[in-house]
């Protein structure tokens, strides 16, 4: 039997709602090394590795010219290194450089710790429940996404909550 609409529908908001309260909980906090939609870039270039600019800015579904402010201000942070394509030298590969992985790290810690404080009355089979819940949603997100838009080459990014 499939998923009722009323169920769909609920599923649809509550992942909205669940996004915008894990944004808040895991962004919170003046400890922060980077805004979070520059350590949003980050974690998906480290995910996808080098590429060239316009590759990530389709992993990222923004236009090229949204995202060159932001890798700007990454290269010039240190946290990416822009290098000249080999096979085409008018264009660049970028990657996250060892001072991004550096500030990556810190960040996956300082997150993981405030939301390991704010599941301390979680059991961790609940927890992995949840895990389980999540990666298969994005799993089928991720999937119909990718048979929609067969142009866009799949990544093998799966993660969640970056």
């Amino acid at each position: 039997m499939s998923v009722q609409p009323e169920t769909a529908q609920a599923l649809v908001d509550t992942i909205f709602m669940f996004g915008r309260s894990l944004r808040a909980a895991v962004t919170a906090g003046a400890d922060s090394l980077l805004p979070p939609a520059l350590v949003s870039v980050l974690f998906m270039l480290a995910a996808r590795g080098e590429c060239r600019q316009n590759e990530l800015a389709v992993d990222l579904c923004v236009s090229q010219s949204s995202l060159s402010r932001q890798m700007s201000d990454l290269v010039d942070a240190g946290y990416v290194e822009r290098n000249p394509d080999p096979a085409d030298k008018r264009a660049f590969r970028i990657r996250v450089s060892e001072e991004g992985h550096d500030v990556l790290r810190r960040t996956t810690q300082r997150r993981a710790a405030r939301l390991r404080n704010m599941l301390e009355d979680w059991s961790q089979e609940e927890a992995m429940a949840a895990v389980t819940s999540l990666q298969r949603l994005n799993e089928t997100f991720g999937a119909s996404n990718r048979q929609a838009s067969p142009a866009v080459p799949h990544t093998g990014v799966e993660s969640i909550g970056r």
